[in-house]
């Protein structure tokens, strides 16, 4: 690993971030799936208490991506719809929770510290910044809408448009080809070893650690995501 961020001298072209963990707060998101569950008593009167609703939610959700067959791609907002149906007790259509689940990501959401004002910063250069995660892309979207980087990302390449999920190495050549960048050229910023680093050192990329346990498949370390700029010799 090097624990330099000044010093390397790689022609970086291509930065990829992950979002969950990454650019997204996870505390700020489990806040709003709490805070889901309370909007579904207020209008359901859920037959439990809301601690138990969000045991029940959080549980059907995990089932859900449990039961993947390898690498192959689960909707999240398919995971969200059966939670509903446990937590209320009966089949809700989409069209009534939807709506109630985005005001609260809208409300509820929050970046991870510097992550906004590096991508934007990113953006402002010739690097081609990029996004490779495992999450639909309706949810990406708003998600980067709410954070105001709607407009900031080269390409997004998600799980549901590729089919797969990291660590398969077909997300990284999608994002790769996105980019038009050889992988040597490319960081992939994740926060997970076996998905993130292992997966895109396999494909070829360097990587950056947020968060992410350390090993082998780890390039570099960040504690603070401005430390990235200082990797790609992009002036703060």
């Amino acid at each position: 690993m090097n624990d330099d961020p000044n010093g390397d001298t790689n022609d970086w072209r291509a930065v990829f971030w992950d979002i969950g963990g990454v650019l997204l707060d996870v505390g700020s998101a489990r806040e709003s799936h709490r805070r889901f569950v309370e909007a579904l008593d207020e209008t359901h009167g859920l037959p439990t208490s809301v601690d138990v609703a969000l045991e029940t939610w959080r549980t059907e959700v995990g089932r859900h991506f449990q039961e993947r067959a390898g690498t192959e791609f689960r909707s999240s907002r398919a995971a969200y719809g059966r939670a509903v149906d446990a937590v209320v007790g009966d089949s809700v259509p989409s069209d009534e929770w939807l709506p109630a689940f985005e005001r609260v990501q809208r409300e509820t959401l929050r970046p991870n510290p510097g992550a906004v004002e590096t991508v934007e910063r990113l953006a402002e250069t010739d690097h081609h910044v990029g996004v490779v995660s495992d999450i639909d892309t309706a949810e990406a979207r708003l998600i980067f809408d709410i954070f105001g980087l709607a407009d900031a990302f080269d390409s997004v390449t998600t799980s549901e448009s590729v089919g797969r999920t990291k660590p398969d190495s077909a997300m990284f050549e999608a994002a790769l080809a996105a980019a038009d960048a050889p992988p040597e050229t490319a960081l992939m910023v994740g926060d997970r070893y076996e998905h993130d680093m292992r997966g895109a050192a396999d494909a070829g990329l360097s990587t950056v650690a947020y968060g992410a346990d350390g090993g082998p498949a780890v390039d570099y370390r960040v504690d603070d995501l401005r430390e990235i700029l200082d990797i790609v010799g992009v002036e703060r």
